[in-house]
């Protein structure tokens, strides 16, 4: 029997408030899906900023005890209760026995990313072969990028959605003026509809059909910073594939945020950060997909 087809946040919110008979922006609607939220215990595994501790805040308007309403996880996740703990335990590795500690202990530094490719590859949908932790966001897009855009006279453009985030705008740019190409030719940006927010996905495949045979690299955001919106990633891979181009995906906002499914998707390279939704923390480790049919083989000596 095939699954049942999985109800939509919009369609939900309908259903609720059809039942309590209010509008779906009505108060009793939030109060109903909070009750309802299965996930709800995991706010207890976080530190949660107080209004008085916020600038700039007016206490006279507000419980200064109150916790905050946090809408900022896309720009820097909430504390794990946990990571004073862990970093107390690595200062006091540190402290008793100095180097030993890149191979020793919980948690041996010189594979310290390792540890936690198994969490990371079901978070992205892929296998630990096709997953590396390292660097920062930006760096291994550049990387990235060196590997995948080998522009030739014919196929020498990159594919970016208007309004991306700026340091993969400015990283394009880079890619481009390194092998010499002019920005504004090489550089295919796809705008909204006038009058519209958001970009709509049969424009996306239309821009890709057109102008496919010129497009080296495809790189979009899995969602967009400044709309939040989730691209087809699917679709626009098996478009941008079918036309001969390399795909490939900025997970910053979505990594932890929306499903991920890169390997079967066959998307062919991605990077994301771990500071949003991970909730690493500032500086945490970002990392990288490739997918595994980019595997070389290093022939026999």
């Amino acid at each position: 029997m095939d699954p049942l087809p999985l109800e939509l946040p919009m369609d939900a919110v309908q259903r609720i408030a059809a039942a309590l008979r209010c509008h779906p922006t009505d108060e009793r609607v939030a109060l109903h899906l909070d009750e309802e939220d299965k996930l709800k215990h995991f706010r207890e595994y976080f530190y949660i900023p107080k209004m008085q501790d916020l600038p700039p805040v007016d206490l006279s308007l507000v419980n200064k005890n109150e916790n905050a309403i946090y809408f900022l996880g896309n720009s820097l996740g909430l504390q794990p209760k946990m990571v004073k703990q862990y970093i107390e335990e690595e200062l006091d590795k540190w402290a008793k026995i100095g180097a030993y500690g890149h191979e020793i202990g919980k948690r041996p530094w010189i594979t310290g990313d390792e540890s936690i490719l198994g969490l990371i590859k079901d978070i992205v949908g892929a296998s630990e072969k096709e997953v590396v932790l390292m660097n920062s966001l930006t760096v291994n897009l550049h990387l990235l990028l060196l590997s995948f855009f080998k522009p030739t006279p014919k196929r020498y453009k990159i594919l970016l959605e208007a309004k991306a985030f700026p340091s993969d705008h400015y990283a394009i740019e880079s890619q481009l003026q390194l092998h010499g190409l002019n920005v504004e030719k090489s550089m295919l940006i796809i705008k909204t509809r006038e009058g519209e927010e958001i970009l709509r996905t049969e424009d996306i495949l239309e821009v890709i059909e057109k102008e496919g045979d010129s497009i080296a690299v495809i790189l979009f955001s899995g969602v967009h910073f400044y709309t939040g919106q989730l691209f087809n990633m699917p679709a626009i891979t098996k478009a941008g594939q079918a036309k001969g181009c390399f795909v490939g995906f900025d997970l910053a906002h979505a990594i932890g945020n929306v499903e991920l499914h890169l390997h079967d998707w066959g998307v062919d390279f991605a990077c994301w950060c771990s500071y949003k939704y991970l909730n690493a923390g500032a500086g945490g480790l970002a990392g990288a997909f490739v997918h595994e049919k980019h595997t070389h083989t290093v022939p026999p000596a």
